[in-house]
């Protein structure tokens, strides 16, 4: 049975879809057969890995109108699927408050295809709603993306008191994965702080790989490929693929 790993932070910004993009084709190249799940109604990582933003999608699952196997589309790379997203997502966050088992609908429609990936990567939207509530409880393992500056430490404790309710009341399995900083510029002292009392006071769960500000990162998405067919040997590729080394390495030793 593969891994669900849901990509958090209720703040925008962070590099959460480029990190879900690019950390799902590493695992690829990697031989890991990988779903990407956009869940955010901006589509980002759907446009991200050079999918178009069709139908049946991310929305249609949910509601319903498609089973999981018609929503997968193929991307570039290898081993790497994506469920895309599109506007009519964000409904959804309405269509679903009045609903019984609101939180539950993702968890249910990716449960055909569990089996069939060795990983399934959730995207969501920057925010605390009701599709977030839905990764969260669809998934084994949150990964939180953290932008290197002082009001990023601030949204982390509002987001764990979160995955703590959700622990208690609705995904008891759902472990924090880890914490990994992004956009980090070594020349600023605010980025090494930050750096330094968030590794300090959560140990274990922080990543070891740092993510640079790096300007093929974002280049990247524009063309619609992952870093790791952009420039893989650009400062950002080399990062995200260590990323993926590490992700890799923690899930064997779980298994182990």
């Amino acid at each position: 049975m593969g891994r669900i790993f849901v990509f958090v932070n209720q703040k925008g910004g962070v590099g959460k879809t480029t990190s879900a993009v690019n950390l799902g084709a590493y695992l690829a190249e990697a031989g890991k057969s990988t779903l990407l799940v956009d869940f955010d109604s901006q589509a980002n990582l759907t446009s991200g890995v050079g999918v178009t933003k069709s139908k049946p999608g991310v929305y249609e699952l949910i509601s319903g109108g498609a089973r999981v196997e018609e929503a997968v589309r193929e991307t570039s790379v290898k081993g790497l699927s994506v469920i895309p997203s599109g506007i009519d997502l964000s409904g959804a966050a309405v269509e679903l408050v009045e609903q019984e088992q609101r939180d539950l609908y993702l968890k249910n429609a990716l449960a055909p295809v569990r089996e069939k990936y060795d990983f399934i990567l959730i995207d969501c939207p920057p925010s605390l709603g009701v599709l977030t509530l839905n990764g969260l409880a669809a998934a084994d393992s949150v990964l939180i993306p953290m932008q290197c500056e002082y009001f990023a430490m601030e949204g982390l404790s509002l987001l764990l008191q979160t995955i703590r309710r959700i622990q208690k009341n609705l995904n008891t399995r759902l472990e924090i994965g880890g914490i990994f900083f992004t956009m980090y510029d070594q020349r600023t002292r605010l980025a090494q702080d930050v750096v330094r009392e968030v590794s300090a006071y959560f140990r274990e769960k922080i990543f070891r790989t740092i993510i640079p500000r790096n300007v093929r990162i974002s280049e990247a998405p524009s063309h619609g490929l992952p870093i790791s067919q952009y420039d893989p040997e650009s400062n950002g590729g080399k990062a995200y693929r260590s990323l993926a080394g590490e992700l890799l390495a923690r899930c064997e030793g779980a298994r182990g």
